[in-house]
């Protein structure tokens, strides 16, 4: 499933060095703006402790996880809306992603240059903000131009409705607001859904923090906190260069005593995985046995036969049912034979929402 999520932030706040964290890519890391010119695209394998216990009852001759793709994106600056720098290549880049990650540097450092001179997160994300919204601006005024005289010549109930909802758009975007706030119902997003609007994707802002902050944080994420309260986003915080070293340890077990003696349960590598996955409205189903236990993606609200169709288009071509487990039952009986014994397999038909952790089985016929 081709859903990318893309980093993006002002040149040298460590988005490469977070991305290379999370793919082993090696996208260069380097001391100067614009280190990132070509989106390098990592395929990212999503930690899951159910796949994993899965694989422990059926242990089966292949284990494999799901996966999302992260993007990492040219450092933007001021005036890239207008083209500067790297803009015109920067935004469409992003147009191009379904969610953003943004990476803000919330650690002092005289060693590594800052493109302002000081740092102070929260001007940077309103200056990534402002860029995004002039070139939302410019998107929505052309679109309502054309759209005003569709409604005036022909009295098209659609084109007069899609004005409306353009000149909201308007109205929030010179506000300097972000076009997620303005809530649609499921036929008005699909009149503007085309426009892919920059300040729609949902977004996670990722403090990126010296190591002795990475689990408490400290004045630059809390100043983060306070301004993104009233957006519809999360939050995390981040020592991505203590971060590269976790993964330079060879050990899964070096890795955890690492984590240990910072005072953190889980890297933040995994946790910003997890996020993103959710920030893609994803959810995940299981197959398993002897042969196999594999994840698969999915976005949530899909029905028995999508489902099935991402295994093979022929499952939800002839789809005639999906047997369904519910993952606590399957570990606490332990297997497929006692969950059908003690009559905890569902069967479902085609209208059923498959849900997240859902150990599915399909029949079919074509």
């Amino acid at each position: 499933m081709a859903l990318q999520c893309g980093i993006v932030g002002l040149p040298n706040v460590g988005k490469s060095t977070l991305f290379n964290c999370l793919s082993n890519a090696k996208a260069q890391a380097a001391n100067f703006p614009f280190c990132t010119i070509e989106p390098n695209v990592g395929v990212i394998t999503v930690p899951d402790e159910r796949l994993i216990r899965l694989a422990e009852i059926d242990k089966p001759k292949r284990v494999i996880p799901t996966t999302i793709e992260i993007v990492d994106i040219a450092g933007l600056v001021k005036g890239a809306s207008k083209g500067e720098g790297l803009g015109n290549k920067f935004l469409g880049n992003i147009r191009n992603t379904h969610a953003i990650i943004h990476v803000l540097r919330c650690f002092e450092n005289g060693n590594i240059t800052h493109v302002d001179g000081t740092v102070d997160p929260v001007r940077d994300k309103e200056v990534i903000d402002t860029e995004l919204q002039l070139k939302d601006l410019e998107t929505v005024e052309n679109r309502l131009a054309k759209t005003q005289k569709q409604a005036a010549v022909g009295g098209d109930k659609q084109a007069k409705r899609t004005v409306e909802l353009l000149l909201q758009y308007k109205a929030l975007l010179e506000q300097g607001r972000n076009a997620r706030e303005l809530e649609l119902d499921r036929e008005e997003h699909k009149l503007v859904a085309d426009l892919n609007l920059l300040t729609d994707k949902p977004v996670l802002y990722v403090c990126n923090v010296d190591e002795k902050s990475a689990v408490t944080g400290n004045a630059h994420t809390e100043a983060v906190a306070r301004a993104i309260a009233g957006e519809k986003a999360e939050m995390l915080i981040i020592a991505a260069a203590t971060e590269a070293d976790i993964a330079e340890l060879e050990s899964y077990e070096e890795r955890q005593l690492f984590l240990e003696d910072l005072g953190l349960k889980e890297s933040g590598v995994a946790r910003l995985i997890k996020s993103a996955y959710k920030l893609l409205d994803l959810e995940t189903f299981f197959t398993t046995g002897p042969d196999e236990s594999r994840a698969w993606t999915y976005v949530r609200g899909m029905k028995a036969p999508q489902t099935a169709g991402i295994i093979h288009t022929d499952f939800e071509r002839g789809f005639i049912r999906a047997e369904v487990i519910k993952y606590a039952d399957y570990v606490t009986l332990g297997s497929e034979k006692a969950c059908r014994d003690a009559g905890k397999i569902g069967i479902e038909g085609k209208e059923y929402v498959v849900q997240d952790g859902d150990i599915m089985h399909f029949l079919f016929n074509v």
